[in-house]
């Protein structure tokens, strides 16, 4: 059976036959240090999770993970699936899952009009190229993209006259063209001032409420949209804890992950950390 007709068969079957992503007594090394430590973790597709932990305990390591840049340890006990596949093409899984990261803000702080970077997902750049030939049909794709986000406006502007927020949102449409299953969102609100934190999140819940999957990576605790119903936290390349959001978040909880002792509040259903 081809990569294609997997796929097809993949999309026929329950969200409780695959998940998005499984993984059990994952280790990742990252130069001489353990980055991931035995982690274990299953998210069913179209879940709403968010992954929470401080700088340096293994949150990139684990992205580059399923995003196929970092490879576990072969150890027995050791397996690992997106989708219920071991083996993927980079560019079929990009139309599985998109990423949204800073690492791409950065890279995609040029002349490059908003239309050309979301064409750009086609082909796994941050601008169109000479060598690229985008088609009527990514076009097509690329616009609505732009229209689901209500930034249309955007696709004459050079990104770097946007504002912050308004290149974010261009690099979620990026990440919209392909129609994945689920969006992988890496510390979204790093660069924003407190407008596009606003903007942002609320383009956020609008997605995880029009039934696609939110994958949350991040150490602010203020980016948990209403919406993620389960927390898992990581502490040093481990999972230390995994469940629903009510349950895992708290002061005391959250002190040690953190090694500071903070106050949880909640107000109009997000969270907030006061030292």
């Amino acid at each position: 059976m081809d990569l294609r007709a997997a796929q097809g068969k993949l999309c026929q079957m329950s969200k409780s036959e695959v998940a998005l992503l499984a993984m059990r007594s994952v280790s990742v090394l990252r130069g001489e240090n353990l980055a991931l430590d035995g982690v274990s973790l299953r998210i069913d597709v179209g879940e709403h999770v968010c992954i929470l932990g401080p700088n340096g305990c293994g949150k990139s390591t684990l992205i580059r993970t399923i995003t196929r840049e970092n490879y576990p340890l072969v150890r027995d006990g050791t397996s690992m699936s997106i989708l219920g596949q071991s083996l993927w093409n980079v560019f079929e899984l990009r139309s599985q899952l998109g990423i949204v990261s800073p690492d791409m803000l950065a890279a995609c702080t040029t002349e490059a009009r908003g239309l050309d970077v979301v064409l750009s997902g086609f082909f796994s750049s941050t601008r169109i190229f000479p060598n690229h030939a985008p088609q009527p049909e990514h076009r097509r794709r690329a616009e609505a993209a732009l229209e689901r986000l209500n930034i249309s406006y955007l696709a004459d502007r050079p990104v770097v006259e946007m504002s912050s927020g308004e290149a974010k949102r261009t690099l979620i449409a990026r990440a919209l063209v392909h129609e994945p299953q689920t969006l992988l969102f890496d510390e979204p609100s790093n660069t924003l001032d407190i407008a596009g934190q606003v903007g942002l999140r609320e383009t956020l819940r609008e997605l995880a409420r029009s039934g696609l999957g939110i994958l949350l990576v991040t150490h602010h605790v203020s980016e948990i949209i209403p919406e993620i119903e389960r927390v898992v936290l990581l502490q040093r390349g481990r999972v230390v804890a995994d469940g629903p959001k009510e349950k895992i978040l708290s002061g005391e909880r959250l002190s040690e992950l953190f090694g500071v002792g903070v106050k949880l509040v909640r107000e109009n259903g997000y969270f907030h950390l006061h030292a």
